[in-house]
């Protein structure tokens, strides 16, 4: 070869070696893909379960491990991928367990899984694999999911501290944003959401309490479905109120949520809240998805958590006008009935008697060797670790550690007055009065700056009514403000999961507003 052919092709062959190469993520184009299209991709052979989840696993490793990523996974399942070939056998052999069959998700690190770590975050359960799956675990396990791994969520899922900033943990450090990563995807199903808004899996499960599935939802541009406590089983979850808590999906789409939703139901025989659900709950969601379900809709505006912020109040407003336009008549209301009594203070009693009952029960069901054994001497372990007492204080479980049972008179007065005026004498009695389908509201602000010095700054939030109700909420995303999603909230009576997703997805499906992050 002449030295002349010989240098133009070590330039092309440099040329060649300089070209980005393809990711299989990239290969298999799977941005912002549902399930649908990957079980139709199963179906045709077009992806194998074990491509796809090895395409996830290795863009979990690129965006959210390496340099100043997302930070959204805690722990990565180490048999994600024997998993995967496992279903492809079965799928081979004619097997399919269902819409959930081969699709990748992850789970919140409060869930258990007997095959990986469970730890709120916290340092002082670092490394504690509990005995058994959470029922919702099973649950998804027996649909043919594939758990690629923990994500990443505010510690004890917010509820720790006198003030703090949402994603953080002692374990997991800080999750960013995926829109801009100095900002905050709001919590305690922070990991969740930034994760399934980046693509890092199909869906996610969250957890709830007051806002943790709404607000990380609505930052992150997803759909978050906060059932009604009691259709969705808690048992294996580590809890903060046996009242409030509920788990639910977070997807990017109305319809996987829906499917996800449906997937998960059922009677928990350790867990009484889910007999409550029998007769209500549906295992096909999917049934309700109406593009004209907002024709003849009578839906309430709660007003209230208006005046905080102007582009928020004025995006919501143009939503109104939409709503109208898709054939929904509006009935604006300011306030829930009897505003004056103090819902919010007797909900927080409520929370710290019930963490602390919830906390001593979780301990004590890991068996002789937990790591930590009461609430006493998680306190102890929490004060003594730099690392946890670096940025926060952890007051909140000295407050609940001073309560006592919940044969209490403090505990059973603050939850009667919180379930009557947040149930029979607020929801139910404003949607009787205006005969009203769902209730309507912003979700939340954008995304704020992440602050381990002064802590979250929250100002738009419309999560409480229907947290300490007990009732379903759906947020779905509204908008964008310089970039960073906004969402709106549709709750409504217990059991509305039907109602309340016939209006979302018929919203949905008139803005098309999700749009990746770059």
């Amino acid at each position: 070869m002449g030295a002349t052919k010989y240098f133009f092709l070590c330039i092309i062959l440099m040329f060649v070696a300089c070209q980005p190469q393809q990711s299989k993520y990239e290969q298999l184009d799977l941005e912002e893909v549902t399930i649908s299209e990957l079980q139709a991709g199963y179906e045709s052979g077009t992806y194998s379960i074990s491509d796809v989840t090895q395409a996830y696993l290795d863009r979990i490793k690129a965006v959210d491990q390496q340099g100043p990523g997302l930070n959204s996974m805690i722990y990565v399942n180490p048999d994600a991928k024997k998993r995967a070939e496992m279903l492809d056998k079965e799928l081979a052999n004619g097997t399919n367990r269902g819409p959930l069959y081969g699709i990748p998700i992850v789970l919140k690190d409060n869930v258990d899984t007997k095959d990986m770590p469970t730890t709120a975050g916290a340092r002082a359960l670092e490394g504690s694999i509990p005995p058994d799956d959470a029922f919702i675990t099973q649950k998804l396990r027996e649909a043919g999911a594939v758990i690629l791994g923990k994500s990443n969520l505010s510690e004890w899922a917010n509820f720790h501290s006198s003030f703090s900033s949402s994603g953080w943990s002692g374990l997991g450090g800080q999750t960013n944003n995926p829109y801009d990563l100095t900002r905050n995807p709001c919590g305690s199903s922070a990991g969740t959401g930034a994760a399934v808004s980046a693509n890092l899996a199909v869906w996610g499960i969250g957890t709830e309490t007051n806002g943790s599935i709404t607000c990380p939802s609505s930052a992150n541009g997803l759909v978050g479905i906060k059932p009604t406590v009691g259709l969705l089983s808690r048992s294996g979850i580590i809890p903060i109120s046996y009242t409030q808590d509920t788990p639910g999906p977070m997807a990017r789409t109305v319809r996987d949520a829906a499917i996800a939703l449906g997937t998960m139901v059922g009677i928990d025989k350790e867990d009484p809240k889910t007999s409550n659900s029998e007769g209500n709950f549906i295992t096909d969601y999917t049934q309700y998805l109406n593009k004209d379900g907002l024709k003849g809709k009578r839906l309430g505006f709660w007003t209230g958590p208006l005046g905080e912020h102007h582009r928020v109040d004025t995006l919501m407003q143009k939503t109104v006008r939409l709503l109208k336009e898709q054939g929904a008549e509006i009935v604006e209301f300011e306030n829930f009935p009897n505003e004056d009594v103090n819902v919010g203070g007797a909900s927080f009693q409520v929370l710290l008697y019930e963490f602390k009952d919830g906390l001593n029960k979780y301990f004590k069901s890991l068996g002789s060797d937990a790591p930590v054994k009461s609430l006493d001497d998680l306190i102890d372990k929490t004060l003594a670790d730099s690392v946890e007492m670096h940025y926060f204080d952890h007051d909140l479980l000295i407050q609940a550690n001073k309560k006592g049972d919940l044969d209490s008179k403090e505990y059973t007065d603050a939850l009667q007055k919180m379930l009557k005026y947040r149930r029979e004498e607020g929801i139910d009695k404003i949607m009787d009065e205006h005969n009203l389908d769902a209730i309507i509201s912003p979700t939340g602000a954008p995304a704020w700056k992440t602050d381990l010095i002064n802590g979250d700054n929250f100002s738009v939030s419309s999560s409480s009514p229907a947290a300490q109700a007990g009732y379903p909420n759906i947020t779905v995303p509204m908008g964008y403000i310089d970039g960073l999603p906004v969402g709106i909230s549709f709750f409504g009576r217990a059991w509305s999961e039907p109602q309340l997703l016939e209006v979302a997805y018929a919203f949905e499906q008139a803005t098309q507003v999700r749009r990746p992050p770059e």
